[in-house]
């Protein structure tokens, strides 16, 4: 008894039956979301794989900006949160975990570029963000130099995760700003990701909790965990 095809069955027999054989997986729910979650672990491999830490993402003139009232809104309203007692709770592979008020964010050096944020929901829009450089902060608090991803939460319970290199990348903000004026509630005050080599569900907003670590966590990302793209990049 062997493993290989019945006897009498040539290669190019095996070829032409191969089509079908695809479809009847898919055609299989367990199979098919084995094939579709493959399909999605290559792709995140082969984009981190790809990706160059100091590639800028466009930066665009004035000129393209969409005026800040027609920027969209995402989400189901902002989540209660007690602005004057806020903190990001800062721990993992850091030297000084702990609670960080805005102001520590705001008295890094602060980036502000004119960026496209893309969502998956098929609609994109030029804006202007402003903040600190996640990578400044990152050594603001000690971040061990071999971790392999940054976790965040958010006060109205989503969850992201990002692999260290995008976190790193240039561009990649803790931002409190959108067009020189602090973030309002809608838009994710009082600190957001804005991470334009992403996609816009990995931008989380409402921070709360950001923690280094050298494991990706069980919880990946809130849409990545339904079946999206972890990687997302762009």
């Amino acid at each position: 008894m062997t493993d290989g095809p019945a006897s009498g069955t040539t290669r190019r027999e095996l070829l032409k039956m191969s089509p079908a054989l695809l479809l009847g997986a898919v055609a299989v729910p367990a199979w098919r979301e084995r094939l579709l979650s493959a399909g999605i672990d290559f792709s995140d491999r082969a984009s981190g794989a790809l990706f160059r830490g100091a590639h800028p993402a466009p930066t665009l003139a004035d000129a393209a900006l969409i005026p800040f009232e027609q920027f969209p809104y995402n989400g189901f309203g902002p989540p209660p949160i007690d602005f004057e007692q806020w903190t990001l709770a800062v721990g993992g592979a850091v030297a000084r975990p702990g609670p960080y008020a805005l102001s520590a964010v705001r008295d890094l050096p602060k980036q502000v570029q004119n960026t496209r944020h893309v969502c998956v929901e098929g609609w994109d829009a030029v804006g202007r963000f402003g903040g600190a450089r996640l990578s400044d902060f990152l050594a603001f608090v000690g971040a061990d130099p071999a971790a392999s991803f940054l976790v965040v939460t958010c006060a109205d319970g989503y969850y992201e995760s990002l692999d260290i290199e995008t976190a790193r990348h240039p561009q990649s903000l803790l931002c409190y700003e959108m067009y020189d004026r602090p973030l309002d509630p809608g838009h994710g005050a009082p600190l957001r990701l804005s991470l334009p080599t992403k996609l816009g569900y990995k931008h989380a907003k409402y921070l709360t909790t950001l923690d280094v670590t050298h494991v990706r966590p069980a919880r990946h990302g809130y849409w990545s965990d339904q079946g999206y793209s972890w990687y997302a990049g762009l």
